[in-house]
């Protein structure tokens, strides 16, 4: 199966068409947070202060996130105001256009996860799944896309000869 989603040019046209439905999802949202201006992340933060996840017998479920959360995220909200919108808006774009692709969805999935530990279920689960199958795919995802062009130009400027010493190829002696 794994060999099938990573090599198939059928899977490739699978892959395309969850990858444009999570783009779209990332992108629209992010969109609407950037133009909007207004987003502010204050209240969700206070809340998962507030009210943590919990587990059966009380207790809060992630106590290192609620820390980081409590100590880190509210006192830099102005970050996080920034980041969760462009992070949102270009984790779509990597994904609708297929650039980047790996690291679009797993940009998501971090973001995914950190509303999930947050108490924020919605269409999180969802988009993990869909997630996951893309970033298992990997380069195959984004084949129909910007990787096609954009991953070998990668490869051939990382491994030039004689222009780059910090990646020297095998067989040559480093500058």
């Amino acid at each position: 199966m794994m060999e099938w989603l990573r090599t198939n040019k059928y899977a490739s046209g699978l892959l395309l068409i969850i990858r444009l439905y999570l783009g779209y999802e990332w992108f629209i949202h992010g969109l609407e947070k950037v133009r909007g201006g207004a987003f502010d992340a204050t209240g969700f933060l206070n809340n998962i202060i507030a009210n943590p996840v919990k587990g059966p017998d009380g207790t809060a479920l992630y106590p290192i996130y609620n820390s980081f959360i409590e100590n880190f995220a509210l006192p830099n909200v102005g970050i996080i105001n920034i980041l969760i919108p462009w992070g949102e808006l270009l984790v779509g774009l990597g994904l609708l256009l297929g650039v980047l692709t790996t690291a679009a969805v797993l940009s998501g999935l971090l973001m995914n996860f950190l509303f999930v530990f947050g108490g924020t279920v919605s269409t999180n689960p969802a988009m993990i799944v869909l997630g996951f199958i893309i970033l298992a795919a990997g380069a195959n995802a984004g084949k129909l896309g910007g990787d096609y062009y954009v991953l070998p130009w990668i490869k051939k400027t990382l491994t030039k000869r004689n222009d780059n010493p910090h990646f020297p190829i095998k067989d040559q002696p480093a500058h």
